[in-house]
């Protein structure tokens, strides 16, 4: 996914109520809109380098959009509203070994519990591929979890909900991947903050169990485009049987 302009250099001064953060930008302050409502543990550090994107839309209230934080030596996406649009374009590109081979890619096709799947990979010759796609960015370092890519990083009923769902579609015969999407380039594994959401990790826990499969990527990002990178390694709990 590359960034249709060039993305403005400024300094993190803090992230409030949500989906507002101010920045400033060469001295003076602009309030930004924060595409995530996630805690963001660790990416929200005022004085931080950030990076917006302009927001062309004549019908939004801000001008800017949050894109980047630099934590370290690193880059990470802090938006939420990428992750699926960077997949996608991953798919298509043959990026995804665990996802070649599927004829048609639809986006936002509805299912389930008046839900709607982010990817639906469909082929004549094979049951239909559900892929539901998560963001991940939390970085810890916890004694035992060093370098760990986490997800959650808070509380997500509705991620729970997906696990079940897509469960249910494995029941009825269909294939179904969870695909967590790392937006930073240091970590070496996955795990799943049980301590944050205990809840979610019994239930995925449950769907792999039920045939539910799990993979993750990071992303190579820069200031131009945020690109899916490497296969990263899961750690998780072993599924029940």
């Amino acid at each position: 996914m590359k960034f249709p302009e060039p993305l403005v250099r400024g300094t993190l001064i803090r992230r409030y109520k949500r989906f507002l953060s101010d920045i400033d930008l060469n001295g003076e302050t602009v309030v930004a809109h924060c595409a995530n409502p996630g805690a963001m543990t660790g990416l929200n550090a005022p004085g931080s380098d950030v990076w917006l994107s302009a927001n062309r839309n004549p019908k939004a209230k801000l001008d800017w959009r949050w894109e980047l934080i630099r934590v370290g030596k690193h880059l990470v996406g802090i938006n939420t509203a990428h992750p699926n649009g960077i997949v996608a374009e991953a798919i298509e590109a043959g990026q995804i070994e665990e996802l070649h081979g599927y004829d048609t890619l639809r986006r936002e096709v509805k299912y389930g519990q008046n839900s709607r799947i982010d990817i639906l990979l469909e082929q004549d010759s094979c049951p239909p591929c559900y892929v539901e796609i998560k963001n991940v960015h939390l970085k810890r370092d916890l004694p035992g979890r060093e370098n760990a890519a986490e997800f959650p990083d808070a509380v997500t009923k509705r991620g729970a909900k997906h696990l079940v769902e897509m469960s249910d579609m494995v029941r009825e015969g269909a294939r179904a991947v969870m695909v967590y999407l790392v937006q930073r380039g240091d970590c070496d594994h996955f795990r799943v903050a049980e301590d944050v959401d205990p809840v979610y990790a019994e239930t995925l826990m449950e769907a792999q169990a039920c045939g539910v499969e799990a993979i993750c990527y990071d992303c190579d990002i820069s200031v131009d485009e945020i690109s899916v990178g490497r296969r990263l390694p899961l750690q998780l709990k072993a599924a029940k049987v």
